[in-house]
């Protein structure tokens, strides 16, 4: 097993970022030093993990020199690489067209440095964010740092690779079908897709007609992720969402929690489902009450009807290229995947409209199982974390695609129905690398599963990639 961290002895520790935000206030550390620290890690870390997108060193150590008055102000951080950032091109994993600076924040970058968080650069995602895994046919793979050979998920995969090798603690991610909580899960880390509306939108991701993408973060531990959620709804705040507030611990009220081990279309792993049980006898342990039902409260067409409005997002890509992104678009630079995708919808055009009317109703679904459960779990995903090349993008789009559809059975639903859902390091497989459980709740209840989050990471601490191996 080849590991990767930048774990030492320097200003950054092991602190995560609320420690390190009470170290910089105690004088202990400055926002310069921190800054620096990470820049050398993410030198020493990326060129076996090849998560960095762009690099913004210099206009980072500009910044530490006064950082923003935010909660974390000086903390180091990345954005993903598909949201605007003023000054960094925004090349959403592709080489498709020539990068160019953006002119503005977009709406997310825009409140998430105004927490005071100090962006490094922009981290690498899979094309477009339509894989799991990130492995540009030019630049190569993003990879585990708890083992090379294997994928660190995606599409927030150089985030998630960076905040478990340690170049920072906390780091943006976003979701449209489960990337925050799918390389949260590989790399053994927090993720939190919020509630619809939780946080705002570019405004690319709000033109879709159904609104399945979110942004997030991605973090080492439960208190990271309430303290950015916190700060954030102090900068802004949906005013139709129940307020998540300073969650800084775990709730008294035992839960009613559904646990399911049973995908909607496709088999798990043995290997998973025994994992979840280990995970809901913990709940039982803690005082919880769990039942087990057979199969997910969704109709067995879901999965189809999600690829299908998936791919109608490639084909709005692909045809829309130039508009979008200017003369230089060339879709013969696209990978196999997003041309698939683009061909399977273009040859279903008309199912759409049936299609994204069915997902508009999927919610009702899950509104019915959460008047009976407060919480639901399943696992993440639906088996191991692949190694690098199972999700080649160059390979055969039929190949691709039906190893997606059998790794990432459960998180879409979430993405649908608006609902908040939290992966968490909470298991580990036979291979040893991390394995995310996956709690869910009804739409405006992240608090609720922040506080999960809290007694289970106390309940069963989750391995570090400094300890022993």
């Amino acid at each position: 097993m080849r590991y990767v961290h930048a774990f030492g002895d320097d200003a950054l520790g092991d602190s995560d970022a609320v420690g390190l935000v009470e170290r910089i206030r105690s004088g202990d550390v400055s926002p310069a030093e921190l800054v620096e620290a990470a820049i050398a890690r993410a030198e020493a870390v990326n060129p076996q993990l090849n998560g960095l997108a762009y690099r913004a060193f210099d206009r980072a150590r500009a910044e530490a020199a006064a950082p923003r008055p935010g909660y974390f102000g000086g903390v180091p951080t990345f954005v993903k690489d598909n949201v605007d950032v003023a000054g960094m091109p925004t090349m959403q994993g592709t080489d498709a067209w020539q990068p160019r600076a953006a002119a503005a924040d977009g709406d997310f970058a825009r409140l998430y440095l105004n927490t005071g968080l100090v962006a490094l650069g922009k981290t690498q995602l899979s094309e477009f964010g339509f894989s799991a895994a990130a492995e540009h046919p030019r630049l190569g793979a993003v990879r585990n740092p708890w083992n090379t050979d294997h994928t660190a998920g995606a599409s927030s995969s150089g985030s998630a690779a960076f905040v478990a090798a340690g170049v920072v603690p906390i780091s943006h991610a976003n979701d449209g079908g489960g990337s925050i909580r799918i390389p949260a899960a590989c790399n053994g880390l927090v993720g939190l897709k919020p509630s619809r509306g939780r946080l705002p939108l570019d405004k690319d991701m709000r033109a879709m007609p159904v609104r399945i993408v979110y942004n997030g973060v991605v973090t080492r531990s439960v208190r990271d992720t309430a303290a950015f959620y916190a700060e954030a709804e102090r900068i802004w705040r949906n005013g139709k969402l129940p307020p998540v507030g300073d969650v800084r611990g775990p709730g008294a009220q035992r839960l009613r929690i559904a646990v399911v081990t049973q995908s909607i279309a496709r088999e798990i792993s043995t290997e998973m489902r025994e994992l979840t049980l280990k995970t809901a006898a913990l709940l039982e342990e803690l005082g919880h009450h769990v039942d087990y039902l057979d199969r997910p409260p969704v109709p067995a067409r879901f999965a189809d009807d999600f690829l299908l409005y998936w791919a109608l997002l490639a084909t709005a890509l692909v045809r829309g290229g130039r508009r979008m992104f200017g003369p230089s678009f060339d879709r013969s630079r696209l990978d196999s995947l997003t041309l698939g995708l683009d061909r399977h919808a273009t040859r279903r055009l008309h199912k759409l409209p049936l299609v994204i009317a069915r997902l508009a109703g999927v919610r009702r679904h899950t509104e019915r199982m959460f008047r009976d459960y407060d919480v639901a779990l399943t696992p993440t995903l639906a088996h191991d974390t692949p190694p690098v090349g199972h999700l080649d993008p160059t390979a055969g789009y039929e190949q691709v695609i039906e190893r997606l559809m059998d790794w990432v059975a459960f998180t879409p639903l979430q993405n649908v129905t608006g609902d908040p859902a939290i992966s968490l390091p909470l298991a580990e497989s036979a291979a040893g690398l991390p394995v995310g459980m996956m709690f869910s709740a009804h739409l405006g209840q992240d608090a609720r599963l922040l506080e999960l989050a809290y007694e289970l990471e106390a309940a069963k601490p989750w391995p570090t990639i400094t300890g022993p191996r």
